[in-house]
């Protein structure tokens, strides 16, 4: 790793100092302190200041906390600083998709990929969403014992190959989200343990693991593409839009690419919402106050019919339950980059090869920027009476360049299936604390049963 002259690293400047962080290991750094409680370790550093050093092994790291530091490495994000090379694991599932490409061939697939996810595209999905969740609330009964978990993944993977892929299925679903469960698992052990530290070509059980879900996976959305290809009907669902989208020279996404841009939006449209509608309903049992006021909305708003993409910008206290579900449990629960030649946060130059580090966990529940950040308050996202949230205090999608393209699809989908489904019924979540486990992305680290109570 490259050192940079110049000024010293912990001049303050506009009121940021690069602090030292917790004392690490030789050769390890601080990695058994992160890979033991990554959630925790990001709060310590926060405790440490807005700028503070640490080692990933021995990789030189900077963790941000300051929404203002958060804002410069998401808005420089391609300019100062690059995609970093993740693990063997979340490369064998995300292959080169969007989420990791960079520069020119970040933007190509950016232009590609984007059109099938603008407004236009989501108001032509959200139909597809709400029938979705009322056929779930359909099958439910008044009494009835569910898997939350289970139920919010079945419904978002319908969700995602009715408007992913066209189908009601894959090839085959249930190998598909197996496949999907040993990707999350194996993803946030190799990260957070000795694995991140690895060459690629040292074997382990858990990359031999991750290779074997890989390949299902590839085959399940292979067997998808080809049947798109060979179908002569246009369909309107994103992989058709994406097997016909052109670049600027008029040169289409490979095979290769398709697998890749279609594995990432389905992760998008499936295992992030499910997580977020998830820690929803727990929150929302453990809160009648802000369960009374959802379903108070719900009626006031819909009445006796279901909700359409009309209905989403009216239901606002929805989005509010939403927006604070994602500010405690992000789904999405960190991000990094490393610095570019000259690359500077907070005023201060950061040296080229150093690992950029944020957290949405971290930053989401600092007290600073959120009043009692622990409780679970809705009306801090009222427009009018709400809180002042400052920009890039949070930011559950990232921000700048790279925020998530998939971001209104996301909040569209949670909000539409949450109103279908809170309309009819409340789920009284069993006792019990539920904690998050950070893999791919942040899931609970146990069932979630509740009882269905017809409203």
């Amino acid at each position: 790793m490259s050192t940079q002259t110049g000024p010293a690293l912990d001049t303050p400047s506009r009121g940021h100092a690069l602090v030292p962080g917790p004392r690490g290991l030789p050769l390890l750094g601080n990695l058994p302190q992160f890979a033991k409680n990554p959630l925790a370790f990001f709060e310590l550093l926060r405790g440490h200041g807005d700028m503070v050093r640490w080692r990933f092994g021995r990789n030189r790291c900077v963790f941000l906390a300051d929404p203002d530091c958060i804002g410069e490495l998401l808005t420089e994000t391609e300019r100062s600083f690059d995609q970093p090379r993740l693990g063997v694991a979340f490369r064998a599932v995300m292959g080169n998709g969007i989420i990791v490409a960079r520069g020119g061939d970040w933007r190509r697939k950016r232009s590609l990929v984007q059109p099938s996810v603008r407004p236009k595209q989501v108001k032509s999905y959200a139909a597809t969403m709400a029938a979705s969740a009322v056929e779930l609330a359909d099958s439910w009964s008044d009494g009835e014992r569910v898997d939350v978990k289970r139920e919010m993944a079945a419904l978002t993977q319908k969700i995602a190959v009715r408007t992913i892929f066209g189908v009601d299925t894959p090839a085959d679903s249930e190998a598909m989200g197996r496949a999907m469960d040993v990707a999350q698992m194996e993803i946030g052990k190799e990260f957070a343990g000795i694995g991140a530290l690895l060459p690629d070509w040292v074997p382990t059980p858990g990359r031999a693991r991750i290779r074997k879900a890989a390949a299902v996976i590839d085959a399940e959305v292979g067997r998808v593409v080809a049947r798109h290809r060979d179908g002569e009907e246009e369909r309107p669902d994103l992989l058709s839009r994406l097997l016909t989208a052109v670049d600027e020279s008029g040169t289409r996404l490979s095979d290769e690419e398709i697998r890749d841009e279609a594995v990432t939006l389905y992760i998008g449209g499936h295992e992030t919402t499910s997580s977020t509608l998830v820690w929803a309903w727990y929150l929302l049992a453990r809160s009648p106050r802000v369960r009374e006021a959802l379903a108070e909305e719900l009626e006031r708003v819909l009445g006796d019919r279901e909700p359409g993409f009309e209905d989403y910008a009216r239901l606002t206290y929805t989005q509010a339950v939403v927006k604070e579900t994602l500010r405690l449990y992000p789904t999405i629960w960190l991000i990094t980059g490393v610095a570019k030649e000259g690359a500077r946060v907070g005023g201060l130059p950061i040296p080229e090869g150093t690992r950029v580090w944020t957290s949405q966990w971290s930053t989401h529940r600092d007290a600073r920027w959120f009043p009692e950040p622990e409780e679970f308050r809705p009306e801090r996202w009222d427009a009018e009476r709400g809180d002042a949230i400052a920009e890039y205090a949070w930011f559950p999608f990232g921000g700048g360049p790279r925020v998530c393209i998939g971001t209104r699809f996301a909040m569209v989908e949670a909000v539409l299936v949450l109103a279908v489904l809170a309309r009819r019924f409340d789920l009284d979540v069993d006792p019990g604390e539920v904690g998050p486990v950070p893999s791919l992305t942040l899931q609970p680290d146990r069932d979630v049963l509740a009882t269905v109570r017809a409203r």
